[in-house]
């Protein structure tokens, strides 16, 4: 049916835009304390970026992109995320030669093609952010920070911080040989997905969902028993930082992400409020993106979240958002000279930075009113003959009642009403 959106997509409008554009806005003055610069990237790439940086393992590539060939054959993929996007301009732009470290963000339109639930719609906006050029774990505990001090900033109390650490090549390839051993004794205890994975990327079973292999995956060892010595300093160093700032969390070895690009630090902000679909935002370090991507080496950390989650998560905590301001005045009238004194008024007043409405329907006076009640206008005004004869006309304060007479065409007075 053409009346209605594509299913997993919606539209967003009237108070629930108010709501997007308060987040969008806090988003925006956190990034700007931070000095974070925007980023923004097309909504779809050539699908080999995501093969190669996403990885060609992971259920995003697999499954859930929206891949399609274009007029001239190629292959164009709708991105599904922001990451490999952002790191795909940082080595298309040079941006590694600027002074580093590099601080990106962006909020863009996602599309993953899963099935619809609540917190995962097949278009979603993301927001993330992107640290280039710092190895030093100095950098990770400052991308968690921004994380945490976003959720904070927004009202949300129950968020619960979880980190892990994947390790770096050469430790993880000693880990996923003990892993696949353990794995192996329980095969076909395994989902059909995680069977395929076992001898592709083993790593991506500790992630699964199905209750049986989250079972199995309980007595797996954990990747902190087999962390080399740099990986085991990194990890600490970030652990001791978050404590210096006073921002609590728990090493939670499940954490792995759905990402074939994480190295070492690994972590989600776990919101309790919205049951099942609880991690909020999801990010780590992924020292070897810009290398696949087939630039030189270099230490990269990041996160995403989608603003549709956070959204919910919100709404369950029962956050109050502060509403917009209302329409200071409708300007009502009688008859057509008042109508054109009313809409030349109104265009001045917008000019001004002044919110304000008159009748554009011919409604009667009475309609007029009707319809600035429902406005919640501040003001309001009503111009005819005598007004428009005299010059001026009683402004209503629609809260108290109380009305003053001023000379509406005077754009002072009415600026005054503003200080």
């Amino acid at each position: 049916m053409i009346t209605q959106a594509p299913r997993g997509t919606g539209d967003i409008y009237g108070a629930q835009m108010d709501r997007w554009h308060y987040v969008e806005s806090e988003i925006a003055s956190l990034m700007k304390a931070w000095h974070y610069g925007e980023i923004r990237t097309p909504m779809f790439e050539h699908t080999e970026l995501f093969q190669r940086g996403v990885g060609d393992t992971t259920d995003i590539v697999q499954k859930e992109m929206y891949t399609f060939e274009d007029k001239g054959k190629r292959s164009i993929t709708l991105k599904p995320e922001g990451t490999a996007g952002a790191a795909r301009a940082y080595l298309e732009h040079n941006l590694y030669a600027d002074p580093q470290p590099t601080r990106l963000y962006y909020i863009t339109p996602c599309f993953r093609y899963e099935k619809p639930q609540a917190g995962r719609e097949r278009q979603f906006t993301q927001f993330g952010v992107e640290l280039y050029g710092a190895e030093s774990p100095y950098a990770d505990a400052e991308v968690i920070s921004v994380a945490y001090s976003l959720l904070k900033r927004l009202g949300l109390k129950n968020v619960g911080l979880h980190i892990n650490s994947l390790g770096c090549p050469e430790c993880r390839k000693v880990y996923n040989e003990n892993l696949t051993a353990y794995l192996n004794k329980y095969k076909d205890g395994l989902c059909e997905d995680c069977q395929e994975r076992l001898s592709r990327n083993p790593l991506r079973i500790l992630d699964c969902k199905v209750p049986t292999c989250k079972e199995i995956v309980a007595g797996a060892p954990s990747m902190l028993d087999f962390l080399c010595d740099d990986c085991q300093a990194h990890f600490d160093k970030v652990k001791d930082l978050l404590t210096a700032m006073d921002i609590p969390y728990i090493v939670d070895p499940g954490i792995v992400r759905g990402l074939d690009y994480y190295t070492r630090t690994v972590f989600e902000c776990i919101c309790g409020d919205i049951g099942a679909q609880s991690t909020v935002i999801g990010g780590g370090r992924y020292d070897h993106l810009i290398e696949e991507l087939g630039g030189d080496p270099v230490p990269a950390v990041g996160f995403g979240t989608g603003i549709g989650r956070i959204l919910m998560s919100m709404e369950a905590a029962g956050v109050e958002v502060p509403q917009p301001d209302p329409l200071f005045v409708y300007i009502a009238n009688r008859g057509d000279e008042a109508a054109r004194e009313a809409s030349v008024l109104t265009y001045r007043l917008r000019s001004l930075g002044i919110s304000a409405e008159n009748d554009l329907s011919g409604r009667s006076v009475k309609a007029q009113m009707k319809y600035a009640n429902k406005k919640n206008a501040r003001y309001t005004m009503v111009l005819g003959e005598d007004e428009l004869a005299g010059g001026k006309a009683a402004l209503k304060e629609m809260a108290t009642g109380e009305t003053r007479e001023i000379s509406f065409r005077n754009l002072e007075e009415w600026s005054a009403l503003l200080k």
